[in-house]
């Protein structure tokens, strides 16, 4: 890389780390009273998918070790949001699934972060959001890619 292509992958990366800090901040605020932002990424993810995952299964999806997954699921299966259940076919193997608490959950923390998003979004307008989506996207899975 040359210099200037340096310096603007550093500034890139600089501005990705600052809003993804500031964004966190805003949101943790924003969510209901004991919900933190690693159950409610879980909560959102099992519902847009509307199937069971495996420990494991989430652990990669959310890039974080399996031990750092287990200690989140165990805090939403003690608050009654996810259901944990034995494979049938494999007794070493779990499966979660979101409970019809946990839906209600996520869809009260999805009430009260959205005014939030939907704000920073109609500040930047709808336009300029749409262009630099594929960009960012096209960013994470090629650094997922590099990741695996």
């Amino acid at each position: 890389m040359t210099d200037k292509t340096d310096d603007l992958a550093i500034t890139l990366f600089g501005e990705l780390f600052m809003a993804d800090q500031l964004a966190r901040n805003r949101i943790s605020k924003a969510l209901p009273k004991g919900m933190e932002l690693s159950h409610f990424s879980v909560l959102n993810h099992l519902a847009r998918l509307n199937d069971e995952r495996t420990p494991a299964q989430l652990a990669r999806a959310f890039h974080v070790t399996r031990g750092a997954m287990t200690n989140t699921l165990a805090k939403l299966e003690w608050a009654g949001h996810v259901h944990v259940r034995p494979d049938w076919d494999d007794a070493r193997q779990k499966f979660v699934a979101l409970s019809p608490s946990g839906r209600q959950a996520r869809d009260a923390a999805v009430a009260s972060v959205a005014p939030l998003i939907g704000e920073v979004v109609k500040a930047l307008g709808q336009e300029r959001v749409r262009a630099v989506l594929p960009v960012l996207r096209e960013m994470r899975l090629r650094l997922e890619r590099d990741d695996s």
